[in-house]
């Protein structure tokens, strides 16, 4: 079978479902926004498939591999002392942005959200970060050394999901409030469907921790000689700090920091390496033809088969990544609107996520057209990374390269204890352990299970060893976890006869069914597409889960879908009240229990106005818990807005990205004719900073 094809034949069929729900509900169209939206989705589509396509079947000369003839490299400590100094003052310079930002946490909400102010470039920027995990840079540029372009296959198949999670699931998350996904199923059908959920999103976060964790180790055991746990426990312990200290706005402070230093740097290792070589033509011909198809193999290599990539990481865990992740789902509400959490869903696949393909594979591309045109010997996979970074760095420069690294290291796992502290706060502690808990008491839990998080993951780093690679590790990982919980959250977005009784048999009987594949593999073979099974089997008692490690996501999509539909069939649907605002088509209801009144994401209107500090702070008010302002009324009617309505205020800056930012609730008029916007006393301090109480602000109403 042929892997492009196979990949845009099903890939296909899943986006040409996601642009119908899309259509239905008027997104799509042929003029206006709908005809930009429309270009958008099939400009992506476009882009890929003729990027992939290119590399798959175009015609490409190679040249001739040049035997090495240098002196064999001895096994040595990667880097000098300068390098590793310049490695602590980054990570001592994390800690102090992370620290500082997180400074004015009040709450749960800046502490999860960060108050919900950020711009859509500032989410996608320190989304990268995320994205470009701590075994991003060893996994991927193993793969890379290996198997060439064909790595950059996980991070260029989201395109698929894109309008299933832009014009569906975003807006009703966003609109409905809903803090994390457990919550949503509860809300959608009941407790005892939130409890299944929580206990699958949990395991997967944890694990996560954990896969990321043990790659800190491994890094830091191949640049220094350190023990693996000792290692992990260190990088995961400065990670903790500025994360308790400060939540979201540290996370997405220090993230959008290192975003940007791991593209710059991923990219100037690219350079040097061309530069080397002579050119963009030489490098390209020092890769032989089979490095630079987008598809390796389509089921022959178990250890890289590209049906298994497809269906354990677009399927899986990009729909996993995208729709669950509770990680991913608190940047997207940390945004001040739908269109800028929009904006910034399109900007990761579209422009983020192929550069950072680009960005995490270099040292292995780079590596392998080393080794092709003599100038490296043949190195160990999992140290091409390395091994080509020092070799193209000055001492200084390399240590750049580690700060970057070390920055993969710990972007992934902050966001992680981040989404492991909202789950135990808003899915087990407030609703099982204390209902009537504080604010205060909720933001303390969230520190101490931030703290709690950590250890765990640690814990389960000697689990993840057992494995031969990184890739290894995080593939059986995801294709293990992901499926059932895919499955149970797109049936009840996308399908309202889903029922309570099928959601919960999907999730349980699907992850029955994966742990039971674990322990008797020879069951996933049906669905292997014709994998064949490791020859390097070993025995022991999670043995199997290294056997059929990304066909098992297959597996588990098909048995979870199969009990979830068979389920529905034979139960009856929830009551259509019960489903306004939770599912497609009922975004007008989960807008007007958002707003409190009637509104439309297409409706906005802005207008500046002076701020006007009052005497006393008003109580917070509406299900969100929102500081209340009055405005002048000339404000109010540029605005078409009236009392009780949610509004926006922001410092006008806008490279700032919403940080002096807040939404608020309209608490009545103003007395004077001047354009003015009265704000408590508390909300002043943080809105209006420095010297700038003589400068007008930005007042935005959104729907």
């Amino acid at each position: 079978m042929d892997p492009f094809i196979y990949q845009y034949a099903v890939g296909g069929l899943v986006f040409a479902v996601g642009m119908y729900f899309a259509g239905r509900q008027g997104y799509l169209g042929l003029s206006g926004r709908g005809l930009f939206n429309l270009l958008i989705m099939l400009g992506g589509l476009l882009f890929f498939m003729v990027l992939q396509g290119y590399l798959q079947y175009a015609p490409m000369s190679e040249a001739e591999a040049i035997p090495y003839t240098g002196e064999a490299r001895a096994d040595r400590t990667i880097g000098k002392p300068v390098d590793f100094g310049i490695m602590i003052v980054y990570i001592i310079m994390i800690l102090l942005i992370g620290t500082w930002f997180g400074r004015r946490q009040k709450g749960t909400k800046d502490f999860f959200f960060g108050g919900q102010r950020f711009s859509w470039w500032m989410i996608a920027f320190s989304l990268v970060a995320t994205l470009v995990g701590s075994y991003s840079f060893v996994k991927y540029s193993q793969a890379a050394y290996n198997y060439g372009f064909a790595s950059s296959q996980s991070y260029l198949n989201d395109w698929a999901l894109m309008p299933l999670l832009l014009f569906g699931w975003l807006p009703i998350l966003y609109f409905s409030r809903i803090t994390t996904v457990p919550e949503y199923f509860e809300r959608r059908f009941n407790r005892k469907v939130r409890l299944a959920a929580t206990v699958g999103v949990l395991v997967y976060l944890i694990s996560y921790v954990g896969v990321n964790l043990y790659t800190m180790g491994t890094v830091f055991q191949n640049l220094l000689g350190w023990n693996v746990m000792g290692s992990a426990i260190l990088i995961a312990g400065i990670s903790a700090i500025y994360v308790t200290f400060g939540g979201q706005t540290s996370v997405i402070m220090t993230d959008l920091f290192q975003g940007v230093m791991l593209l710059v740097t991923g990219i100037v290792l690219l350079v040097l390496g061309i530069h080397y070589l002579g050119g963009v033509e030489d490098f390209l011909s020092h890769l032989p033809r089979g490095h630079r198809l987008a598809f390796n193999n389509f089921n022959e290599n178990p250890t890289f088969p590209s049906v298994g990539i497809f269906w354990q990481d677009a399927m899986a865990n990009s729909a996993f990544f995208y729709f669950l992740n509770q990680g991913i789902l608190m940047r997207y509400m940390a945004t001040k609107s739908t269109r800028e959490a929009r904006k910034a869903a399109i900007a990761m696949p579209l422009i983020l996520m192929p550069i950072a393909a680009i960005v995490v594979a270099s040292g292995g591309w780079i590596g392998q057209a080393f080794v092709h045109a003599g100038v490296l010997p043949e190195m160990e996979p999992k140290k091409a990374f390395y091994i080509t970074a020092e070799f193209l760095s000055h001492p200084g420069v390399f240590g750049l390269i580690l700060a970057a690294l070390t920055a993969a290291l710990m972007s992934t796992v902050d966001t992680l204890i981040t989404a492991v502290s909202a789950i135990v706060v808003n899915d087990v502690y407030k609703p099982m352990v204390n209902p009537r808990a504080s604010e205060k008491q909720l933001l303390r839990t969230a520190r101490i299970s931030s703290v709690g998080v950590t250890l765990f993951g640690i814990a389960l780093v000697p689990v993840f060893m057992q494995f031969k690679t990184i890739y290894a590790a995080h593939g059986a990982m995801t294709a293990a976890v992901t499926p059932p919980l895919v499955v149970a959250l797109l049936l009840s977005v996308f399908w309202r006869r889903f029922t309570a009784k099928a959601a919960l048999a999907t999730i349980v009987g699907g992850l029955v069914a994966i742990a039971v594949s674990i322990f008797v593999p020879e069951i996933i073979r049906p669905f292997a597409h014709g994998v064949p099974m490791d020859e390097n089997f070993r025995e022991g008692l999670f043995a199997g889960a290294r056997q059929y490690k990304f066909m098992r996501a297959l597996f588990g999509l098909s048995v979870s879908t199969f009990i979830g539909v068979v389920v529905t069939l034979f139960t009856k649907p929830e009551p259509k009240e019960k489903q306004a605002g939770l599912v497609w088509g009922t975004v007008k209801d989960a807008i007007r229990r958002y707003k409190g009144s009637e509104g439309s994401e297409s409706d906005s209107a802005e207008t500046l106005a002076m701020p006007r500090k009052a005497e006393v702070e008003q109580p917070l008010e509406g299900e969100a818990q929102l500081p209340v302002v009055r405005l002048s009324a000339s404000v109010m009617n540029r605005l078409r807005t009236k009392v009780g309505d949610p509004i926006y205020i922001t410092d006008t800056r806008w490279w700032l990205g919403g940080l002096n930012s807040m939404h608020v609730v309209v608490g009545g008029l103003v007395d004077g004719p001047d354009d003015v916007v009265e704000i408590g006393p508390e909300s002043y301090d943080i809105l209006v900073t420095g010297r700038r109480d003589d400068k007008q602000i930005k007042v935005e109403r959104l729907y």
